[in-house]
C-alpha cells in the first residue's frame, strides 16, 4: 500500500512533471517514510537505489559546509574580504555576503551564452556589474566566487575539499562532481543537442568544467538521507556546533528572502516548500527538482529528489508537488 507521500509523487510522474522521484523524511534516529518511483528517463529503466541525481543548487549548501569547515580550521573567517584569498577581486565583498547572497553580484545571468571558456566566464564575474544596496539577490555568480575562495583558503581543488571535508567524514560514498554513471536524466538540451545524463545540467557549470561552487554535485537518495540525518543531529563531525548554529540562523533580518549562511530560511509567504513547516526551518532547492529541508526544533529532515527538467525545463508543476509533499510530510 502506497503512503500519502508516494501517492503525491506518483501523481507528479503521471502528470509528467518528472520521470522519477525519490524521497526520505525522518529524524537523526531513523526514517519515517522513504521511497523511489519512476524511470531514469521517460520510458527508460526503473530508478534504483544507486541512481544518482543532479543536485543543481543543493550543491550550494554543501559548498557552504566546506567554507564552514575551513572556518572551523582557521583557514578563513566568514567576515574575511574576498580579496584576502583572491587579491584581484573587490575588497568590499566579504565571504559572509557571498554566503547570504548580499554581495551585489547579479543572479540569473546566462554568462555561458557569451563566455565560452572558464577563464572568460570568471573574468566576466570579476569585472561585471553589481548592486550596492545590500539587498538579497540570489546569485549563482556569488557561489562560483565562493568556490574559488574555498580553493584558495583550503589550498586544494574544490572537488577534493568536498570529498575531504564533507563526503568522506559523512560517509557519502556516491556524492561528488560529475560526470557520473547511473544518473537520472535531466534536460533534452538544445545547446548540447542531446539528453543530458550524468553530466551537470547547469550551463554555466558546463563552461566551468563541471566543478564549481553553485552546481555540479551528484548524489544518491541514501547519501542525501545520511547527510540530512547528520545535519538533523547537529552536523557533527562536519561542523562545530556553534558554526552550524550560525549558518542555519537568519542572517538577513528584515530582508526578503531570508537567508542563512548558504541556506534559505522559511519565508511566509513565498517559501518553495509551503508554509506548514516551523518558522525556524531552513533548507535549499535545486533547479533540477531537488530539495533538502530541516526543522531543527523537531529534529526533522525532508529530502526530495526529482528530475523535473526532463525532458524540458518548461514543464510546469514542480512548485505544486513540492508544497503538497512538504505539507503532507510535516504531518508524519
Amino acid at each position: 500500500m502506497r503512503t500519502e507521500l508516494a501517492e503525491i509523487l506518483a501523481r507528479g510522474r503521471e502528470n509528467r512533471v518528472y520521470s522519477a522521484a525519490a524521497w526520505s523524511v525522518g529524524t537523526a534516529d531513523g526514517v519515517l517514510d522513504r521511497g523511489l518511483l519512476g524511470t531514469l528517463w521517460r520510458d527508460g529503466p526503473a530508478v534504483a537505489e544507486n541512481s544518482r541525481w543532479d543536485l543543481a543548487s543543493v550543491t550550494k549548501p554543501v559548498i557552504g559546509m566546506v567554507v564552514g569547515a575551513l572556518a572551523d580550521r582557521g583557514s578563513l573567517s566568514f567576515d574575511d574580504p574576498v580579496s584576502r584569498h583572491l587579491p584581484s577581486y573587490p575588497a568590499e565583498i566579504t565571504v559572509r555576503q557571498l554566503l547570504t547572497h548580499t554581495s551585489g553580484l547579479p543572479g540569473g545571468t546566462p554568462l555561458w551564452r557569451t563566455h565560452s571558456t572558464r577563464s572568460d566566464l570568471l573574468e566576466a564575474i570579476r569585472v561585471g556589474p553589481r548592486r550596492t544596496d545590500g539587498q538579497v539577490e540570489y546569485s549563482s555568480q556569488g557561489f562560483i566566487l565562493l568556490g574559488l575562495v574555498a580553493e584558495a583558503a583550503g589550498r586544494a581543488p574544490l572537488d577534493q575539499l568536498v570529498a575531504d571535508l564533507v563526503s568522506k567524514p559523512a560517509g557519502l560514498a556516491a556524492t561528488g562532481f560529475g560526470p557520473v554513471p547511473d544518473a537520472v536524466a535531466t534536460e533534452d538540451c538544445p545547446w548540447r543537442g542531446h539528453v543530458v545524463r550524468g553530466e551537470v545540467h547547469d550551463e554555466n557549470a558546463v563552461v566551468l568544467g563541471g566543478i564549481c561552487g553553485h552546481a555540479g554535485l551528484f548524489s544518491t537518495l541514501s547519501d542525501m538521507e545520511r547527510w540530512a540525518q547528520l545535519l538533523a543531529a547537529g552536523a557533527a563531525p562536519l561542523l562545530k556546533p556553534g558554526t552550524h548554529a550560525e549558518m542555519i540562523a537568519c542572517q538577513t533580518p528584515g530582508l526578503n528572502p531570508r537567508r542563512g549562511l548558504a541556506w534559505q530560511c522559511l519565508d511566509v509567504p513565498g517559501s518553495p516548500v509551503g508554509t506548514e513547516l516551523a518558522r525556524d526551518s531552513y533548507g535549499h532547492t535545486g533547479f533540477t527538482g531537488t530539495s533538502v529541508w530541516f526543522e531543527p526544533g523537531r529534529g526533522r529532515y525532508y529530502v526530495l529528489l526529482t528530475n523535473r527538467v526532463h525532458p524540458t525545463r518548461t514543464t510546469p508543476g514542480i512548485e505544486t508537488v513540492r508544497r503538497e509533499f512538504h505539507s503532507a510530510a510535516v504531518r508524519l
